[in-house]
């Protein structure tokens, strides 16, 4: 993505004690059009579902602004001014960070009320150099909000929380003041020390952990944890069809051989026509993991062998309802997900020739089919995964 590196994206929570619904929200978006990620996490005072709202309506308005470019005071005092303000204590509903990637890879960070973001060069914390900027206008003049600009390198981290993570064992004997700000960044940077390539997901994991230990396992808060790794890409490839002129079949078998990353081969005749031209031999499975699929092969250096288009449209389904908690099969589906998910950057060939096996003599639905499955994967990937996505038709 920027500058060969990749950027990967990921937050964990805990609610409240005793709450079904996260007072906490946690927003990212990925601008195809301008090469750009936007990243918002905003606290909602109080919890449950009224947090819930104040936080969302907030998150929702800070990624909105921030895509329209607009300027960094300007952002804030438009969320600000809109926010209800509490009667009593006469502070704003809720708190916000926001993280703004561009096309060049340049890094735009504007907090309010949040504890500080941690960035980590490595394994070491790094000072962006912070600037204050004070409101001038509106109801929230004087308010303070934090910024500052950098250019990230490979194996930077951003991490964010809500100040569930750094209130956490507030008036306990190990962190009476609270876990705080600078007790996370040394966590997390000996986090990095101990396992370099830590992703973002198991980095955002260990410190919502950590903070929901420090509480003795009953969040006095919602605790929240997002983080954003700058690292080299995981790449995967996966073929499905065969190609439409059969003096293709060497290309794809070339193709496949000399890909720099995992490969998985997704129906049975793309499966045989790169077994022939690599002159290996195609071992069938018949253990059924997954009732409603065939079951998966195996071929010598590739990663995967399924069946085609009915994986790949179980492959969309469960996609659909994916998340971080959402626990996979052994099905080749399943496994499809997961080669999927440790991977960043995902490359498609997809062959032109109709499938005689599917085949209405009137209608290429076979190819229509892979095409549209193979397209809605594709979305759900780059939309919600923040994945890159490349086509090839052969």
């Amino acid at each position: 993505m920027k500058n060969d590196f990749y950027i990967e994206v990921n937050s964990q929570q805990r609610n409240h004690d005793g709450e079904r619904i996260c007072g906490d929200v946690f927003l990212y978006r990925y601008i195809k059009e301008e090469d750009r990620v936007i990243c918002v996490l905003s606290d909602g005072m109080g919890h449950g579902v009224k947090a819930n709202i104040l936080a969302t309506l907030t998150a929702t308005m800070a990624l909105n602004f921030t895509q329209e470019h607009k300027e960094i005071d300007r952002i804030a005092e438009i969320i600000m001014n809109t926010l209800p303000v509490c009667s009593e204590r006469k502070v704003s509903y809720s708190t916000f960070t926001i993280v703004d990637i561009d096309s060049t890879g340049k890094v735009n960070i504007l907090e309010y009320d949040n504890p500080l973001t941690i960035i980590l060069r490595g394994s070491r914390v790094f000072d962006p150099s912070w600037k204050r900027v004070v409101l001038e206008k509106g109801k929230h003049s004087g308010k303070i909000l934090q910024t500052c600009t950098f250019v990230p390198v490979k194996e930077d981290r951003i991490i964010f929380c809500s100040d569930g993570a750094s209130q956490s064992g507030m008036g306990g004997d190990t962190y009476p003041f609270g876990w705080e700000r600078d007790n996370i960044a040394s966590y997390s940077a000996s986090l990095a020390r101990n396992e370099p390539t830590i992703s973002a997901m198991m980095l955002a994991g260990k410190i919502v952990t950590m903070a929901h230990k420090n509480d003795g396992y009953k969040a006095k808060d919602d605790i929240s944890c997002a983080a954003i790794y700058f690292r080299d890409p995981r790449k995967l490839l996966i073929c499905t069809g065969p190609p439409y002129e059969k003096d293709k079949d060497t290309t794809l078998a070339e193709k496949v051989k000399t890909y720099h990353g995992k490969v998985i081969l997704s129906g049975g005749t793309t499966a045989d026509i790169v077994a022939r031209e690599l002159n290996r031999t195609i071992v069938d499975d018949l253990i059924f993991e997954d009732p409603e699929l065939p079951p998966e092969s195996f071929l010598e250096g590739i990663d995967l062998v399924t069946e085609g288009i009915l994986t790949l449209q179980k492959v969309n389904e469960i996609l659909k309802n994916y998340n971080n908690s959402v626990k996979l099969g052994k099905g080749p589906a399943d496994k499809i997900v997961k080669l999927i998910m440790e991977s960043d950057e995902i490359h498609f060939i997809i062959g032109t020739r109709i499938n005689i096996a599917h085949q209405d003599p009137s209608l290429p639905v076979d190819l229509e089919i892979r095409r549209t499955v193979v397209k809605r994967i594709a979305r759900l990937l780059e939309e919600k995964w923040l994945k890159k996505v490349s086509f090839e038709y052969i």
